[in-house]
């Protein structure tokens, strides 16, 4: 059962430097590239929907408030007539919108609070798509023919720097702080 297990184990990573020598990185990161702007155009329609929906919750609210105000009136009215069952009625119905109200106030909170999670969400994918970006596009033009790329790895060159340039630096910095 060993020898089997470890043939299948060969066999598969034959299988992966088969697979990376046929892929072509180009593609997959461009590939990569456009399904991170379908992400973002996905949260920017959400941004839209969660924005569009606190408007409509907005004007409820104020047309509830003005209806609140138009019930007080007519309460004043009833209580004045002596009409306690229509006034009981009317309070009914205060106590429902004002319990409506509560809810859609509450929706609006948490609304307002996944807005706030996606736009955070957004400008980081944004970012990263950004960087993402500028990463193709230099990996690109390195794996073009005859480009000239600078560095031919995503590393950065070796350099010596001596401890006398260190010192000249750092004493230069310190003149300009001072």
């Amino acid at each position: 059962m060993a020898l089997i297990n470890r043939i299948t184990k060969l066999f598969q990573a034959d299988m992966h430097a088969v697979l990376d020598h046929i892929e072509e990185p180009e593609l997959l990161l461009k590939q990569a590239i456009r399904e991170m702007r379908e992400d973002l155009l996905k949260d920017e329609q959400q941004i839209s929907n969660i924005e569009a929906e606190q408007v409509k919750i907005i004007a409820t609210e104020a047309k509830l408030k003005k209806f609140m105000a138009g019930v007080k009136q007519e309460l004043d009215l009833c209580f004045e007539s002596k009409k306690h069952e229509l006034a009981r009625s009317l309070i009914k119905r205060r106590l429902e919108t004002e319990r409506f109200c509560e809810q859609l106030a509450d929706k609006r909170k948490g609304m307002q609070q996944r807005l706030v999670e996606l736009k955070v969400r957004y400008e980081e994918n944004f970012m990263q798509l950004e960087s993402m970006q500028q990463k193709a596009d230099l990996l690109i033009a390195e794996v073009a023919p005859g480009s000239e790329g600078i560095y031919r790895s995503w590393e950065m060159p070796q350099t010596t720097v001596s401890a006398d340039d260190i010192e000249i630096a750092f004493l230069n910095e310190q003149q300009r702080r001072a």
